[in-house]
C-alpha cells in the first residue's frame, strides 16, 4: 500500500518537476557555467577564463554601489511596506468605533478603502514609473508645483536629479505600488481571526496597541513572513529593475546613485555586450536573494499558532 502511494506521488510530480528543472533550474546552471567564460552573448565561440570575471567583479566599484543599493532595497522596502500595510489593514478590520451589537469592528467604508489601496496593483509597473517620472519633474512636475502652491517655491528639489534623493524617490514609488496588495492580503488574514479573541482582550482592559501585538501579529506571523520574503525578492527582481530603468537618468544615475544589481546585469549584457560578466553579477544576485530568504526564514521561525 505504501509502495503504491509513493509511486502515485512520484508520478504526479514527475512532469511538474521536469518542467521546473528545465525552465528554472537549468538556466541557473547555465548562468553559473557562462560566468566562467568570456562569452559576449552573440559569439558562438567562447573560452573558459576561470575566475577572471569574479575577480573583475570584486574590483568593480559600480558593482559594489549596485550591491549596496540592492541591500538597502531588500532591508528597508519590506520593513516599510509591510509596516504600513499591517497598520492600514488593522485599522480597516479592527480600528473602527464600537457599534451596536459589535465590540470589535472595522472602519466605516472598509470595502472602499480596500479597493482604493489595491488600485495601484491594477496599473502596469511601467505606467506607474512613467506617472511618477512626470510627478518628479523639477520644472513642471506635480510635486514642485504643489510646493510652490503652498508657498514653498524656494524649495524646488531636483528629485531624480539629486544623487542624495534619487534612490529614496525610487523606493517611495515601490512602496506606493505594492502596499495595497499586502493591505488586502493582511485584511483577509485578519478577517479569519475569531472576534472572540479581541472581545476577551478588550474586556480584560487591553487597548488597540496591545491587541495588535498580542493577538493580530502572532496569528498573522506566517503570512507576514511569506510577505517579507516575497517583497524582498520583488525588490531584488523585476519591480526594482523596471522602476529604476524607466524613471532614472542614465538609467541608474545620476552618478550610479540608483543603479541596482538587476539593472547592472541588464546593462552589462545588452549595452556593453558582456554577457559572461553579466551572468557573474547574476550569480551574485542569486546568492543575495537566497541568503535573504534563508535569513528571514531562520529569524522568523516560531511555533505555529492555531485557532
Amino acid at each position: 500500500m505504501q509502495h503504491g502511494k509513493y509511486r502515485f506521488i512520484v508520478g504526479f510530480l514527475a512532469i511538474p518537476m521536469a518542467l521546473y528543472s528545465l525552465f528554472v533550474i537549468w538556466p541557473f546552471v547555465q548562468s553559473i557555467y557562462y560566468s566562467f567564460t568570456d562569452w559576449t552573448g552573440l559569439s558562438p565561440e567562447f573560452k573558459m577564463v576561470g575566475f577572471d570575471n569574479y575577480t573583475r567583479m570584486w574590483d568593480d566599484d559600480v558593482f559594489w554601489k549596485s550591491l549596496q543599493h540592492s541591500l538597502l532595497f531588500v532591508l528597508l522596502l519590506p520593513l516599510v511596506t509591510l509596516g504600513i500595510a499591517l497598520f492600514l489593514a488593522f485599522m480597516i478590520n479592527v480600528g473602527g468605533r464600537s457599534r451596536t451589537g459589535a465590540t470589535v469592528t472595522g472602519v466605516r467604508g472598509s470595502s472602499f478603502y480596500k479597493i482604493a489601496y489595491f488600485f495601484p496593483q491594477v496599473l502596469s509597473i511601467a505606467i506607474v514609473a512613467l506617472l511618477f517620472g512626470f510627478a518628479y519633474n523639477p520644472k513642471d512636475g506635480a510635486l514642485n508645483a504643489t510646493l510652490e502652491a503652498v508657498g514653498l517655491g524656494d524649495v524646488q528639489p531636483l528629485w531624480l536629479g539629486d544623487p542624495d534623493l534619487a534612490l529614496w524617490c525610487v523606493m517611495a514609488v515601490l512602496v506606493w505600488c505594492t502596499v495595497g496588495f499586502f493591505v488586502v492580503l493582511f485584511s483577509a488574514g485578519m478577517a479569519s481571526i475569531p472576534k472572540d479573541f479581541y472581545e476577551a482582550a478588550l474586556l480584560d482592559g487591553a487597548n488597540r496597541f496591545t491587541t495588535f501585538f498580542r493577538i493580530t501579529l502572532p496569528l498573522l506571523w506566517d503570512t507576514v513572513q511569506s510577505g517579507w520574503i516575497y517583497m524582498g525578492i520583488l525588490a531584488l527582481g523585476a519591480e526594482g529593475f523596471a522602476v529604476v530603468q524607466i524613471m532614472t537618468q542614465g538609467p541608474g544615475g545620476p552618478d550610479y546613485s540608483t543603479t541596482v544589481l538587476p539593472l547592472y546585469v541588464y546593462q552589462s549584457a545588452f549595452r556593453d555586450g558582456q554577457a559572461a560578466y553579466a551572468t557573474t553579477i547574476g550569480v551574485a544576485l542569486l546568492v543575495v536573494t537566497l541568503a535573504f530568504a534563508a535569513v528571514v526564514t531562520r529569524l522568523g521561525r516560531r511555533d505555529r499558532l492555531e485557532f
